[in-house]
């Protein structure tokens, strides 16, 4: 697994690098070949209140999702995208199916695939689906629309099914994070999903810590469902 973690970070900060250039190859020639750039104190004056809401969130995301994608997942899913909705959610699903720990070799390759073929199955979705319904999606997402309330629920009822499905199963570690969320959602409504995951992630590590020097909870063990060494390190290569 070693030389496989090598791979995957000089492979995965090789398309990190290639996709910030693609980011630029469309608005850097336009502003060349019409001579229009933007001035600094107005991008500055732009990019102040976004830099201060988003980048702390981005480090923020890197430190929560990276354990439990794993190297080669997480590569993927910050150039692809939709990580909250869609690629956190497929990598957690593969690997609960399987009874595999993020952590563990088998997780790192689970992760992987399940986050590779939800970018391929994604695009292909999209384009096909953008072809095809271009004509309805404007009545179908409009704000008048019977079906507006459920699109706006989409992520919430995707993620309150996952959460159920781990609280059932670790239901001693999940009352404090979740009592002190819902304490702090009660006081302000509004308040970012940058500011509510790491207060959840540190509340739950350090609950979790207490209750098993108390002896409260038990350490985990994954019943042998994972896969084989054989086929590990076939995935691997």
């Amino acid at each position: 697994m070693n030389s496989y973690n090598e791979r995957t970070h000089i492979i995965g900060r090789f398309w990190i690098i290639t996709a910030l250039f693609a980011f630029l190859m469309i608005p850097v020639p336009i502003s060349l070949k019409l001579n229009a750039f933007p001035q600094a104190s107005v991008g500055l004056k732009g990019l102040a209140p976004i830099a201060l809401l988003f980048y702390p969130t981005a480090v923020i995301e890197v430190c929560t999702y990276s354990p439990m994608l794993g190297s080669g997942a997480t590569y993927i899913a910050f150039v692809t995208g939709n990580i909250n909705n869609l690629k956190l959610p497929c990598a957690l699903s593969a690997m609960d199916s399987a009874g595999v720990s993020p952590n563990s070799d088998e997780g790192e390759i689970l992760s992987t695939i399940a986050v590779a073929a939800s970018s391929i199955v994604t695009t292909l979705i999209i384009a096909v689906g953008g072809i095809a319904f271009a004509p309805f999606l404007p009545r179908i997402t409009s704000s008048d629309s019977v079906l507006a309330p459920a699109f706006r629920q989409v992520v919430p009822a995707l993620f309150g099914a996952l959460g159920m499905s781990s609280i059932a199963k670790h239901l001693k570690i999940s009352i404090v994070p979740i009592a002190v969320i819902c304490l702090m959602l009660l006081f302000k409504g509004d308040l970012a999903v940058g500011v509510l995951i790491p207060v959840g992630v540190s509340v739950s590590l350090l609950a979790a810590h207490i209750m098993f020097k108390k002896g409260w909870v038990k350490k985990l063990r994954l019943k042998a469902h994972s896969l084989p060494s054989g086929r590990l390190h076939k995935a691997a290569k």
